[in-house]
């Protein structure tokens, strides 16, 4: 009789787990449950849904319980080609972060009753693909090259517009953008003439620089030189001016035979004789 109980109670208790995991699920805080009614729809055609979280109780057979993360979500996008005003094809590869909206989960259920990958996959990549292809056509090939940061703001503009509508919030857009091989050439090409352009000019600069440099030393050096031509003469002139009368007074001793001057008187006066230099 005790085994009876024992086993009665056993599985009672299998009974009442087997009914806790398959009528409770638990939704925590990083995402949002739709609680539905399997077979009930509105006049519209959409399920009788709301959104719930925590542990939840229902019936398997007639309800269901479907989560949706609420945290951010980030997809690295396949590249595609998008074609500019002059037929130019251009390589997108954008990579988008977003967020579903808590108030928008049971309406992005009720509308495509599908996981966020698949969503992901169809809708929002066909959001992306549009408004680049819509952006795209509004620029040549130049002016898109030219004006990237510009292009991908607009393309964000409408990407954030779209998808708002749909109850998604974008956290981050980014795109890299290559251009087709003939332009990327081209550009090269250009980039490198330019390039060649600039360090040719700066030789031309560095020549007339090099050359103002070596007048500048010249005119220096030819002023130096004159300088020191003209303290010379001036040392030369001033030499040879005191040394004449030494040489004159020099010459004078030389020949002077020792005889003082003497004086004479006459009938025209008194007259001082000076001794004759030989």
């Amino acid at each position: 009789m005790k085994q009876k109980r024992i086993l009665i109670g056993c599985a009672i208790a299998t009974f009442v787990f087997l009914l806790l995991i398959c009528c409770t699920k638990m939704v925590d805080n990083s995402e949002i449950g739709i609680k539905f009614r399997k077979f009930s729809l509105t006049d519209q055609g959409e399920l009788y849904s709301t959104p719930v979280s925590g542990l939840i109780f229902y019936n398997p057979i007639t309800t269901s319980v479907f989560t949706y993360p609420v945290y951010i979500q980030r997809v690295d996008y396949s590249s595609f080609t998008v074609t500019t005003r002059d037929a130019a094809e251009f390589l997108m590869d954008p990579l988008l972060a977003y967020q579903l909206r808590r108030d928008k989960a049971a309406y992005v259920f009720n509308k495509y009753r599908r996981p966020l990958r698949d969503i992901e996959a169809g809708y929002m990549r066909t959001c992306i693909y549009d408004a680049y292809r819509i952006c795209a056509n509004n620029y040549t090939s130049d002016e898109l090259m030219a004006n990237r940061a510009k292009f991908e703001s607009e393309v964000r503009a409408m990407l954030e517009h779209s998808l708002s509508n749909e109850g998604f919030v974008v956290s981050e857009f980014t795109s890299q953008i290559t251009p087709p091989q003939s332009l990327s050439a081209a550009i090269e090409a250009k980039n490198q003439a330019i390039q060649e352009a600039l360090k040719a000019e700066n030789l031309v600069k560095q020549a007339e620089a090099n050359a103002q440099i070596a007048i500048a030393k010249a005119k220096g050096e030819a002023e130096a030189t004159k300088v020191k031509a003209d303290a010379e003469a001036y040392y030369n002139r001033t030499i040879a001016a005191s040394l004449s009368t030494l040489i004159i007074q020099e010459d004078w001793i030389e020949k002077w035979n020792g005889e003082l001057p003497t004086v004479s008187s006459g009938n025209s006066g008194m007259m001082i004789n000076l001794p004759a230099i030989k």
